[in-house]
C-alpha cells in the first residue's frame, strides 16, 4: 500500500481527497501546515508527497525548500490554476510534477502512480550504469560525478538516469518526458529544460559538454 502525505490548508480539501485516495489504495497522511508537513514527512518518509503552494505562514515553495535539504521524496505540487510562475518555481526547488488546482482526484492518483511506478520500475533494475566519470546505480538510486555523490532529486535522478541507459545517443524529449516524468510532453511543456538546467547545475557542467542539447531534438549523455 503506497503512503502519501497530503499537505494543505483547505481541510475540506484534504478530507475529500484522503476519502479517494483511500479508495484507490493510499494509505494517506495529513498535514495542514508546512511545519508540521516538514515534520511528518522526515518522521514518517511516505512515498509521496502532494505538497500546496498557497499555504499560510511557511508557503509551499518554503516547505519544498526545507524538505529538499535533507529528502528526496518525490513531491507532486498543487499550483493555482494559470499560475505557470509557481510551476515554473517549483519544478526549479525540485518539484517533480505539478497540478493545477482545483483537480480532478482521478488525474492525480493518475499522476501519483506514475511516479511510484517509475520509481519502483528503475529501483528494481540490478544494472550499474558507468559512463565516463559518471557512475549511476539503479538499485539504490544513487549516482556519482568524479567519484563525488550527487544530491539529485527524483526527477532529476530519472532523467540522468535515462540519459545514461542511452549515452551517445540523443533522446528526445517526447521519451524523457514519458520515461522520467512519467507524462507525455505537451505543447509549450518546460519542465524537462527546468530540471536538465538543474541537473547540470549540480554537475558543474556550464559549458554543456556532459550533457549535450540537440537543438530542436532533445540531449545527449555524452560516453
Amino acid at each position: 500500500m503506497p503512503s502519501v502525505l497530503l499537505v494543505d490548508d483547505d481541510q475540506e480539501f484534504t478530507s475529500m481527497l484522503s476519502d479517494y485516495l483511500t479508495d484507490e489504495g493510499f494509505k494517506v497522511e495529513l498535514a495542514h501546515d508546512g511545519q508540521t508537513g516538514i515534520k511528518k514527512a522526515l518522521a514518517l518518509v511516505p512515498d509521496i508527497v502532494v505538497l500546496d503552494v498557497m499555504m499560510p505562514v511557511l508557503d509551499g515553495f518554503d516547505t519544498l525548500q526545507a524538505l529538499r535539504k535533507s529528502s528526496h521524496i518525490p513531491v507532486l505540487m498543487l499550483t493555482a490554476k494559470g499560475e505557470d510562475i509557481d510551476r515554473i518555481i517549483g519544478l526549479e526547488m525540485g518539484a517533480d510534477d505539478y497540478l493545477a488546482k482545483p483537480c480532478n482526484p482521478r488525474e492525480l492518483v493518475a499522476r501519483l502512480k506514475a511516479i511510484l511506478r517509475r520509481s519502483q520500475s528503475q529501483t528494481n533494475s540490478p544494472i550499474s550504469l558507468v559512463s565516463g566519470d559518471l557512475e549511476i546505480s539503479p538499485a539504490s538510486r544513487q549516482a556519482t560525478y568524479r567519484h563525488q555523490p550527487l544530491e539529485l532529486t527524483s526527477s532529476e535522478y530519472n532523467l540522468l538516469e535515462t540519459l545514461a541507459r542511452h549515452a551517445g545517443h540523443v533522446v528526445d524529449k517526447e521519451t524523457l518526458s514519458e520515461q522520467a516524468l512519467g507524462k507525455p510532453l505537451t505543447v509549450y511543456d518546460r519542465s524537462i529544460d527546468m530540471h536538465m538546467s538543474k541537473l547540470r547545475q549540480k554537475l558543474g557542467d556550464t559549458d554543456q559538454m556532459l550533457i549535450k542539447t540537440v537543438r530542436g531534438v532533445g540531449y545527449q549523455l555524452a560516453r
